[in-house]
């Protein structure tokens, strides 16, 4: 396998991009409410949507946290249901990954 500080790099980063998103969802959801009935509805459907993308987000942010435990902890890149390695390119695209194309 490559190079894990590639793959730690690369999870770190979208960890950050992560982090900032998250953040700014969350300051959107704390603002004041419109004092306009119609324009609560709309802000409504737009804050549900963000909480959808927040959930998202969080969920990837746990992959992430895991992929990095999984590195410290030497499992990184190994399949947690066969335990074969994990093909360099399924984790260039899916850093995150913890199965192997045959058991997806």
């Amino acid at each position: 396998m490559r190079d894990l500080e590639i793959y730690r790099t690369r999870l770190q980063a979208r960890k950050a991009e992560l982090d900032e998103r998250l953040h700014k969802i969350e300051d959107r959801l704390d603002d004041t409410p419109d004092p306009d009935v119609e324009e609560r509805a709309v802000e409504r459907e737009d804050d549900e949507m963000l909480e959808g993308l927040g959930n998202a987000g969080k969920q990837e942010l746990q992959k992430i946290e895991n992929a990095l435990s999984r590195m410290e902890n030497g499992t990184y890149g190994v399949c947690i249901s066969c335990g074969e390695d994990i093909s360099e390119a399924r984790l260039d695209i899916v850093a995150y990954a913890t199965k192997c194309k045959h058991c997806m």
